[in-house]
This record gives C-alpha cells, structure tokens and sequence, in this order.
C-alpha cells in the first residue's frame, strides 16, 4: 500500500505529458517537498501502477536517464518509443534544460 507521499508522488508523475520527461527534482518541488528529491526516485521505484503512472519520463536533472526498475534500456526503448527528444543515445531533453 503506498503513502501519502508516494501518491502525490504518483499524481504529480502521471501529469507528464507523453513525449516528455521531467526531472526528480521537478517531481520533488510539484508535491512541495523540494529536498526530498531522493524520496521522489524511491517511491518511483516502487510504482505499483506502472505504466499508468508514467515514471519512466522521469529522469536526472542533468538530462541523463537515472534508475529505472525495469533497466536503463528498457526505460530509453520507452522514452523512444513515445518520440521523447534526446541530446544522445542516454541524455534526454529536459524542460529545464537546453542541449
């Protein structure tokens, strides 16, 4: 059962548009707990709503992908696959963030 952190963690990660990623540390300042961006890539790890709740959009603020329960690869076939921009094979196009 998740708690209440996680699930706002959840409903701020589902808002994600397709196509785009986001950081933890955006994900950490949208539930207002702006430090607890470690917290934020946790709970991801145990999203048990996947894909409904699209963490795989999530990733580093540096652009570089970040962990991924299923693997890295699998999580750069998903942001491919949804038309995700990349800087290179494993940096992604953040909104905060130019290449």
């Amino acid at each position: 059962m998740p708690t209440k952190f996680e699930e706002k963690v959840y409903k701020a990660v589902k808002k994600i548009p397709k196509g785009e990623v986001r950081s933890y540390e955006w994900v950490a300042k949208q539930i207002g707990r702006p430090k607890s961006v470690r917290a934020v890539g946790n709970a991801l790890n145990k999203n048990p709503y996947a894909p409904i709740v699209p963490c795989h959009r999530v990733i580093r603020k540096d652009g570089s992908i970040g962990g991924f329960a299923s693997g890295a690869g699998k999580k750069v076939e998903l942001l491919k696959r949804e038309g995700a921009e990349h800087c290179s094979a494993r940096t992604y196009v953040n909104k905060e963030k130019i290449c």
